[in-house]
């Protein structure tokens, strides 16, 4: 069974967070005492060190009790340092991903990884990327977009056309939505982070670019967000509005079977539904290990999918 949607730190990227701390402004909190101190990056997005993210012969160790034979590993969107200067972004993300692919490469049976990338630079994501690549990894894991500007945006142009230049896999996950209205009871990580996921990919289906760069395969988190669930009225405005038709070649429903999304959704009802519109070969496993909401074991039913993300025939 694979598992697509997982996060690990390497021992070398904690080292250059402690290394440079005040450069990222790094700081080691301890909330709980029957919790891992929590680490937060420039006073944002705090998460507990648990050891799984830490410890490769526990996260290994687990990955196994679960039956999880080969997991593909992404960088911690905590530590995308997106708005960073790129400089710092970048040498981080060639730290992260340097170690990401010797630890994949040490493990190739058990592990493929995906890397993080200078996207607050767009021609240094690309040559991040492509170095990547090089190095063995599968492709790359990404925010919904950056500083008010989604992902569509020409801005992002170098970036896109190495992605499809290298058949990558990139993997759009979300960060915390930061809309005041849902600062409370935990909201912006229980409907602000599918949100996110939704804006990011109607964005991307409505712009076009998912036949401008056919050859991308973009995994999306978190079952696609709210996106396949209200494809519905997607169609609909296509079929009134010029605004919404004119970048498309088709229909919004056909252009929901050009992602791919994993199976972070926790109620099969809802997995069932997703099948039904995309397309087994769409869905991928995915946990979101080790995080407080992960789906572990992830659900095993979804080969097609993995292989065809993969570009296993």
């Amino acid at each position: 069974m694979h598992d697509f949607h997982t996060h690990f730190i390497p021992n070398e990227v904690m080292d250059w967070i402690k290394d440079n701390k005040e450069k990222v402004n790094a700081s080691w909190i301890k909330k709980n005492p029957n919790k891992e101190e929590f680490l937060s990056i420039n006073d944002k997005w705090a998460f507990e060190l648990k050891e799984e993210f830490i410890d490769a012969e526990l996260y290994l160790a687990d990955k196994e009790r679960v039956g999880v034979t080969h997991a593909i590993v992404s960088p911690i969107p905590q530590l995308f340092l997106y708005d960073f200067p790129s400089e710092i972004t970048s040498e981080l993300a060639t730290v992260y991903n340097q170690s990401l692919a010797k630890w994949c490469q040490s493990n190739s049976k058990q592990l493929s990884g995906l890397a993080t990338v200078s996207l607050n630079n767009p021609d240094l994501a690309a040559r991040d990327l492509r170095d990547a690549m090089d190095a063995g990894l599968r492709g790359a894991i990404i925010g919904p977009g950056l500083n008010g500007k989604l992902l569509s945006d020409p801005s992002f142009t170098p970036f896109w056309e190495e992605a499809n230049t290298q058949k990558a896999i990139i993997f759009i996950h979300p960060l915390l939505c930061e809309d005041p209205r849902l600062n409370q009871r935990m909201m912006p990580n229980l409907i602000g982070v599918p949100w996110e996921t939704t804006i990011s990919a109607t964005d991307l289906l409505l712009s076009g670019m998912l036949d401008t760069y056919s050859d991308v395969r973009i995994l999306l988190a978190h079952g696609g967000g709210f996106l396949p669930y209200q494809i519905g009225r997607m169609n609909k405005g296509y079929e009134m509005w010029p605004l919404v038709s004119n970048a498309l070649q088709k229909e919004p429903t056909e252009y929901l079977k050009d992602f791919w999304y994993d199976t972070v959704l926790w109620n099969p009802n809802t997995l069932e539904y997703l099948a039904k519109s995309v397309g087994e070969e769409r869905i991928v496993p995915g946990s979101d290990f080790p995080f407080d909401l992960c789906a572990w074991p992830p659900a095993s039913n979804f080969a097609k999918g993995a292989n065809s993300l993969l570009g296993i025939k």
